[in-house]
């Protein structure tokens, strides 16, 4: 009954809660624990009491309280990097990004292709494995102290690039998901006015900055909340209405107010938002899906997709690294730090879900992201054991002391 949907939503957040001590305590990601608690619970669940763990009643809530999850999610990474910071990223950082994104997206074409799905369906599979999860990667990153490592700059350089290609891209995808143009102008157009709108949205924005530094300059922490969420909640449901994922959306928000003197205390603000709602998130992501379903082709298609991406991810890793003078040892540790995927895999499932396309997608999804979500960590780890392994088999310290051999040193006193 619906006067009970109080008590549903305090449920589903306890779970979330008890699931997330136990990560916590196994120094582990959230995001699979979250993920798996929902998939745990649902209408194949049970009922306790009062205790409804079916969410019969709650489902839709819960549903846009993790679209709100989402919202937060990508403002936030909006913040953490303004246009004018990607803009002095540098070209190691373009490069290495550039190589990053071309294998596994390729590597994402290919797989959807081999495994005859349409057209629509294999452009959210390569938008699905191509993403990293920036949230895992930052947290292991800090839990191995790993911060100061030669390869962390490009390790960040590459998530940043990564988020700039995943607005494009879901602009571009979105107009031919969402908008259910058939034709190749109508498809044309729709990515071409989603593409003008992020363009505009940024150009606009980033010439309001000193009049936006006004207008925010608010003392009371109430207005200035309501303030920054109107104008995140507009603009991201507005961009809905022209075929651009909500998602999308908020993301320019973020990366416009980034340019502002307001940014730090704009993050201070959200932070809880995104935690709280990003969690139910995950959960609700879980919720939609039925452990019956995870097995058979879903299950098969998942593993050969983390295959290729681990493969594709240490492959990229070693270029990238060595296009920016790192040793193959630090270049080994970008692909296998970065291998984690998370949100951005299950926001390009969701589009799919919005537009209609095969089921399979969120179980598939589903198995890749918690797959991911446990190896990655696991791989960062042990990163040096597994590059020594692989440098007996290889011979990569071989090559790289050649090769600096080969390299002319300046002879001291030679310059000016």
């Amino acid at each position: 009954m619906h006067h009970y949907l109080v008590l549903e939503v305090g449920l589903a957040i306890a779970l979330i809660a008890i699931v997330g001590l136990i990560a916590t305590r196994l120094r582990f990601s959230v995001i699979p624990f979250y993920i798996l608690i929902g998939m745990a619970v649902g209408p194949h669940a049970f009922k306790i009491w009062y205790l409804d763990f079916r969410f019969i009643e709650s489902t839709a809530l819960i549903e846009f309280m993790g679209r709100i999850g989402v919202l937060f999610l990508l403002f936030y990474l909006g913040l953490e990097f303004s246009v004018g910071r990607l803009m002095k990223a540098g070209k190691s950082i373009a490069t290495g990004g550039t190589i990053y994104i071309v294998i596994n997206f390729s590597l994402g074409l290919i797989l959807g292709w081999a495994l005859r799905f349409p057209l629509e369906e294999i452009l959210v599979i390569a938008g699905i494995t191509t993403i990293s999860s920036s949230a895992i990667v930052a947290k292991v990153l800090v839990d191995l102290k790993r911060t100061a490592n030669p390869e962390t700059e490009m390790i960040l350089g590459i998530i940043m690039f990564e988020d700039v290609f995943l607005a494009v891209y879901i602009s571009i995808l979105s107009g031919l998901v969402l908008s259910g143009s058939s034709s190749l102008g109508g498809v044309l157009l729709s990515a071409l006015i989603a593409l003008g709108y992020m363009l505009a949205l940024l150009i606009v924005g980033r010439k309001l900055v000193p009049w936006l530094n006004r207008v925010l300059n608010i003392r009371s922490s109430e207005l200035f909340a309501i303030v920054i969420f109107a104008v995140l909640f507009l603009i991201a449901g507005f961009s809905e209405t022209i075929h651009v994922a909500e998602a999308i959306g908020a993301l320019l928000v973020g990366l416009v107010l980034a340019e502002t003197e307001h940014v730090k205390r704009i993050e201070k603000l959200v932070i809880p938002f995104r935690d709280f709602f990003g969690a139910i998130f995950f959960f609700s992501f879980g919720l939609t899906i039925d452990p019956m379903t995870l097995g058979g082709e879903a299950l098969w298609y998942s593993i050969a997709a983390v295959i290729i991406t681990l493969f594709g991810n240490f492959l990229a890793g070693m270029l990238a690294g060595r296009t920016a003078g790192l040793s193959p040892r630090a270049s080994s540790n970008i692909g296998l730090t970065i291998v984690s995927r998370g949100e951005f895999s299950i926001i390009m499932a969701n589009l799919g879900k919005a537009g209609g396309l095969l089921a399979i997608l969120q179980p598939f999804a589903a198995m890749y992201v918690l797959m991911l979500a446990i190896l990655g960590p696991i791989l960062t780890k042990e990163s040096k054991t597994i590059y020594n392994l692989l440098d007996k088999v290889f011979g990569f310290e071989k090559r790289y002391q050649a090769r600096k051999a080969k390299e002319k040193p300046v002879p001291v006193g030679d310059s000016d």
